[in-house]
């Protein structure tokens, strides 16, 4: 894995994950010389998504609508990762539900930090639905040193292609890790396409004390993302966007993994 690295003619450079968009993360995502940012907030319908990923977009800087679901209940909780997904689909469904939902759409599907404290699939997760996967991610800030040699285990026994992203919960992190693909990606579509088929590509983050520095803040700011203070107020009241009873099909509120009630069981 390249540290530092800049991109060169023909390649595109892509950071698959990040949490926060607005004026400052586009011009941070610019001055760093991304191409395109992945943004896939948590708890954000798919239709504001797609909204403000248009609106942030210009020909400097594409902006890749995704989903990161929350999947299941709050004690077997994992997260999967959506680039450009067809049709909205709910937080809090089964971990196999999610797979089953978004398997037919055309989004390229990530793995994001794997066995990465409470939040991700397991080895046996991916390996069982490893036909439906499109890459393992290997690095992001979040991670100490030897969430990274696990993740690149992960990676090496699935056989699946890698990534690496930001995860930038912070406008500061964006553009501290990325992928550099060997072709243009000038729309969403491209992006999806070079995911699902395997394209070649050169992987880079930044290191240093000041790098160093941010990945510790970015894995404090967990401890407000993933509160089960916050999750009481914010999620179980139903009233989030990504309920299952909210915006989509009746038949996903029977598939809430809190019951149709959606109270904590």
């Amino acid at each position: 894995m390249a540290q530092g690295g800049a991109s060169t003619d023909g390649e595109s450079r892509v950071d698959l994950h990040v949490k926060v968009l607005d004026e400052g993360v586009v011009r941070r995502a610019k001055a760093v010389g991304l191409d395109a940012i992945v943004y896939a907030p948590h708890f954000t319908h798919l239709s504001t998504i797609r909204e403000r990923a248009a609106r942030f977009s210009d020909d400097d800087l594409l902006v890749v609508p995704g989903r990161e679901y929350f999947t299941g209940k709050w004690s077997t909780r994992k997260h999967v990762l959506a680039v450009d997904p067809d049709e909205p689909v709910p937080d809090f469904l089964s971990f196999e539900d999610t797979m089953a939902e978004i398997a037919g759409h055309d989004a390229a599907v990530l793995v994001p930090h794997p066995e990465f404290l409470t939040l991700s699939m397991t080895e046996g997760d991916i390996a069982g639905h490893a036909d439906d996967i499109d890459a393992v991610e290997v690095y992001n800030p979040k991670h100490w040193p030897w969430d990274d040699r696990r993740a690149r285990e992960i990676a090496r026994e699935s056989g699946l292609p890698t990534f690496l992203s930001s995860y930038a919960h912070l406008t500061a992190t964006i553009g501290e890790a990325w992928v550099a693909f060997d072709r243009p990606v000038d729309t969403a579509s491209d992006l999806v396409a070079a995911l699902r088929s395997g394209a070649p590509r050169r992987m880079y983050h930044r290191d240093g004390f000041v790098h160093q520095l941010k990945r510790r803040v970015e894995f404090a700011h967990l401890g407000w993302e993933n509160s089960h203070d916050k999750f009481k107020r914010v999620v179980l009241p139903g009233d989030e966007p990504t309920h299952p009873a909210g915006d989509y099909p009746d038949r996903f509120a029977d598939m809430n993994a809190y019951g149709s009630d959606g109270g904590l069981l």
